[in-house]
């Protein structure tokens, strides 16, 4: 990328109204970002889908003020940094058309290749998700994934720290420059997590992380990986704002169940419930979803749990998955000669008892 395309995508980032989505659509008219402002701006209110308000203040001096500012910090710190057209750039994040025009890396970050997981949670972990969490990557382990998080308090910071200590590659997705740390008593984790990894965001060094900018981060966490996992979440949270984000971009959603009294997995079960993820017990339900080879790994990653007892209309619903391999909600239901709504709640409660798995398309199978 050349310096001048460099420094207006620079500052079509600063540009209020354009975005990312508007910013593609005027680069693929015009050609590249240094051509967008060589461009007559009535040409450009031609391109479908950029309105006067989108373009009034395309032309402003403070953008190209900031757009140099922003391109001697990159000089000065040898900051890394990839356009939405780079081959560099996170291939599962080109698919978004709300990807970030250009991202901002430091450490080691490498996704050419690579199986990507983001795992995302509660700031306020329990004991017990932090145990699943960190069993749940040591699994992971053969696989050799990248695991993706927001580096902040609770679930994110536990992944990323279990899977540094495991030898995998964790990228921090920040919700502000690369010269800060937030929350700042992390700071004691970049050094190692860039050793092994690193730190990936499209805010430039002048953002603070303010709210809206988190809620921002969450698309690049969703669209980054080709699955999200929701370890534990209360019944409202940024978790289940990138869970529905993976969904949009049509990407896998993995849950971890708990107790219907639990406070932080009330979002977790929610999702379950509505089928908007997948129930998570292990990794073999990743490896497993995510078709994954296991033909290379010497060992199963985890032992089959003892068969479950089931009352009879679960063992009718068993019985006909096992005859029929998989099937619809409805079509279970109708051969089954049962209502759709006891079916649901029967189909949970096995899925509960790991003896059925839903598959995408609202299909369910024996296990």
């Amino acid at each position: 990328m050349t310096y001048e395309n460099l420094f207006a995508a620079l500052a079509l980032q600063c540009i209020p109204n354009i975005g990312d989505v508007n910013a593609k659509k005027l680069i693929a008219v015009c050609g590249s970002p240094e051509a967008v402002f060589k461009e007559k701006k009535s040409r450009l209110l031609k391109i479908d889908g950029i309105g006067t308000r989108t373009l009034e203040h395309i032309f402003e001096k403070q953008h190209f003020e900031r757009a140099e500012e922003e391109l001697r910090f990159i000089n000065d710190h040898k900051i890394q940094y990839s356009f939405f057209t780079d081959e560099n750039y996170p291939e599962r994040l080109k698919h978004c058309l709300d990807g970030p025009i250009l991202i901002f890396s430091s450490g080691h970050t490498r996704f050419t290749g690579k199986r990507v997981l983001s795992i995302v949670g509660t700031r306020q972990i329990t004991t017990h998700g932090l145990r699943f969490c960190e069993k749940l990557i040591e699994e992971l382990v053969p696989f050799d994934p990248v695991i993706v998080s927001g580096f902040a308090y609770g679930v994110d910071i536990t992944a990323q720290r279990a899977a540094h200590k495991n030898g995998l590659q964790t990228i921090g997705c920040l919700a502000h420059g690369l010269n800060q740390t937030y929350p700042r008593v992390h700071h004691v984790y970049r050094k190692e997590i860039e050793t092994h990894g690193g730190f990936i965001t499209e805010f430039h060094s002048s953002s603070k992380p303010d709210r809206e900018n988190f809620l921002k981060r969450n698309r690049i966490i969703a669209g980054i990986s080709e699955a999200t996992i929701v370890v534990e979440s209360a019944e409202k949270g940024g978790s289940l704002v990138t869970a529905a984000l993976a969904n949009s971009y049509h990407r896998e959603v993995f849950a971890v169940p708990g107790r219907v009294s639990d406070r932080y997995s009330a979002g977790c079960n929610t999702l379950i419930r509505t089928h908007k993820a997948h129930l998570l017990t292990s990794a073999a339900d990743i490896v497993y979803i995510l078709g994954w080879d296991v033909s290379s790994n010497p060992e199963p990653v985890i032992q089959k749990q003892l068969f479950p007892e089931l009352d009879e209309t679960e063992k009718k619903i068993y019985n006909f998955l096992t005859r029929n391999g998989k099937e619809l909600l409805d079509i279970i239901a109708l051969e089954c000669q049962l209502p759709i709504h006891l079916v649901s709640t029967k189909l949970l409660s096995m899925e509960l008892k790991g003896v059925v798995r839903p598959l995408p398309g609202k299909l369910f199978e024996a296990v």
